[in-house]
């Protein structure tokens, strides 16, 4: 199955002064009710907003936790989820997505904890599993997808599956109608931004900085290259990534073009500060919604 032709100009943008729109039948897949239908769904249905997506590390500070505060998200404004797994060799995470996952490992939390995490929360919101190659290699491409996409979620983000090892990920995802999100940064060249734009399925996860994910408060300077250069290569929503904190930083990412803001380490920190997880997530996203609320 193929992705579904994404036109921004349908799902909002460069039509300002239409309303959003709910019915995104032109959007779509062939094949209803798909993760890949709802993804595209998703992000039709915001309108002029940028769409908002949360991180949150499934298992901490505990699974029940990860589930409350995945209903906070949703309940505070979230149009989709990445639930990440907690693993020992995080490469792409920083140090507080690192501490979380580490914490999260030592409480017990495991893959099927945290799908399911991604089960509870799909009914109300398109949920993205970020987890790691070895977690999708050791049981096997086709038996993890399908487990996967038993669970109702919606796609899958394996940052460390290049391209070139990506096709049986992706043709096994593609059969059960779920999303292989591909990412790329700053730094990736020209051409092979544009194959990997080429075979995204969902969005594609545009990387705003050289590094790992974290906190950081200056960006906006390279929104707009990092966007616009993404946006070229693909025909599906351009979702922007690691760094962004702040209301004012969503803002910054919608302004600069970006279909997507997905927010994560400023989440997780906040997990795991007070004696309410959820309640303290479900405001901070709350504040990043209405920081998306007034862009563009």
């Amino acid at each position: 199955m193929q992705d579904a032709p994404y036109s921004r100009s349908e799902a909002g943008h460069d039509t300002r002064g239409d309303p959003p729109r709910s019915g995104v039948s032109t959007l779509v897949s062939a094949a209803a009710g798909t993760g890949v239908q709802r993804i595209a769904e998703a992000f039709a249905a915001t309108g002029e907003r940028a769409a908002l997506m949360p991180y949150l590390m499934g298992g901490f500070p505990t699974l029940g936790d990860s589930v409350r505060i995945g209903e906070a998200c949703a309940r505070a404004g979230a149009d989709l989820l990445e639930l990440g797994v907690p693993y020992a060799d995080p490469l792409a995470d920083g140090p507080v997505i690192q501490a979380a996952g580490t914490r999260a490992l030592a409480a017990g939390a495991n893959m099927a904890g945290v799908l399911e995490v991604a089960r509870a929360l799909a009914p109300s919101v398109p949920v993205v599993l970020m987890c790691y190659a070895n977690m999708v290699f050791a049981p096997g491409a086709e038996a993890f997808i399908e487990r996967l996409a038993r669970t109702g979620a919606s796609g899958l983000i394996v940052p460390d599956l290049p391209l070139e090892e990506a096709t049986d990920v992706r043709e096994a995802c593609d059969a059960r109608g779920l999303a292989l999100v591909p990412l790329v940064a700053p730094t990736t060249p020209a051409e092979r931004l544009a194959s990997i734009g080429a075979r995204a399925r969902g969005f594609l996860y545009t990387v705003s900085v050289v590094g790992i994910t974290g906190e950081r408060e200056a960006l906006q300077t390279r929104f707009a290259e990092v966007v616009a250069r993404a946006r070229a290569s693909t025909q599906v929503p351009v979702a922007l990534g690691f760094g962004i904190s702040t209301p004012e930083q969503a803002r910054q990412a919608a302004d600069a073009g970006a279909d997507g803001v997905i927010v994560g380490s400023r989440l997780v920190r906040a997990a795991g500060e007070g004696e309410d997880p959820a309640g303290a997530v479900g405001a901070l996203v709350g504040e990043l919604f209405a920081g998306l609320a007034r862009s563009r």
